[in-house]
């Protein structure tokens, strides 16, 4: 879309997208390179920006749930985190293409070197947490992260998060990344937007555990041919079986119906 909606100092950053919806959820149709300057908008623009990666899974959640539909929705910027989720954008007539989490975060912290753009890492425990941190360091020399926090797996009350937010807003941080899983970390990222935490909030899923290393990823060709939740499920099958085995089904019967009604069908 060409609208654009006011910002700090007189800078302006794009509305929200007009994309398809793949089980009632927005996805923008933003690629890798669109991407950065979407991100580079945000951070110019100064006001608190949040950015959901969408696998299949939060999808078929979101179908279900109409707040955390609503809360999806109300993101910034929405991307395609599986292949799944872009086939389905594109039987709805969009372009949309596959921009997972780790891609979005490496990509958003190689272009931050030269800017000096300041990161927070909030969610996994302290001991991804030094890995993912020297991971990063490692990858992109010159890189500033400037805090990390590994929250406590229990609902986080008002007056904990502010004391987090102070923290946050002394070291200055530019970018918050969330890796907390759905729907946890976007409930969290909306809080952190309400208390304009900084101009960067990306929810970012399992990419805290693939950056660091704790977990490997699919290899090349299966993510192509969107088969990277089959490698998943039998790397951790006790955990992931429901979430890959019931809720694929439930996916690809969400979109099929919605496609034959025609409902979230992008606009030729």
């Amino acid at each position: 879309m060409s609208a654009e909606r006011g910002g700090v100092g007189g800078h302006t950053c794009p509305v929200r997208g007009d994309g398809p919806c793949v089980n009632g959820v927005r996805i923008d149709p933003v690629g890798p390179d669109e991407f950065l300057g979407r991100v580079s908008s945000f951070v110019e623009c100064g006001r608190p920006h949040v950015m959901h990666f969408c696998a299949a899974h939060p999808t078929v959640e979101a179908r279900h749930d109409p707040a955390y539909r609503g809360l999806l929705n109300r993101g910034d910027l929405n991307l395609a985190d599986g292949m799944p989720v872009a086939w389905a954008c594109r039987l709805m007539g969009s372009r949309a293409e596959r921009l997972a989490g780790t891609e979005g975060m490496n990509l958003t912290c190689a272009w931050g070197v030269d800017r000096g753009l300041r990161h927070f890492l909030y969610g996994a425990s302290l001991e991804t947490l030094d890995l993912l941190r020297t991971q990063l360091e490692m990858r992109h020399p010159g890189i500033k992260i400037v805090g990390a926090e590994s929250p406590p797996f229990r609902p986080i009350p008002d007056e904990e998060l502010d004391e987090t937010l102070a923290r946050i807003r002394e070291a200055g941080a530019e970018a918050i990344w969330v890796g907390l899983g759905t729907p946890k970390q976007d409930l969290m990222a909306a809080r952190l937007r309400e208390r304009d935490a900084a101009p960067l909030i990306f929810c970012v899923g399992a990419a805290f555990d693939f950056v660091a290393g704790v977990k490997k990823r699919a290899p090349t060709w299966m993510r192509r041919w969107g088969l990277e939740w089959a490698y998943r499920l039998l790397s951790e099958p006790g955990r992931l079986w429901k979430r890959y085995l019931v809720g694929n089904t439930r996916f690809v019967a969400g979109v099929v119906t919605d496609r034959v009604r025609g409902v979230g069908v992008h606009p030729r």
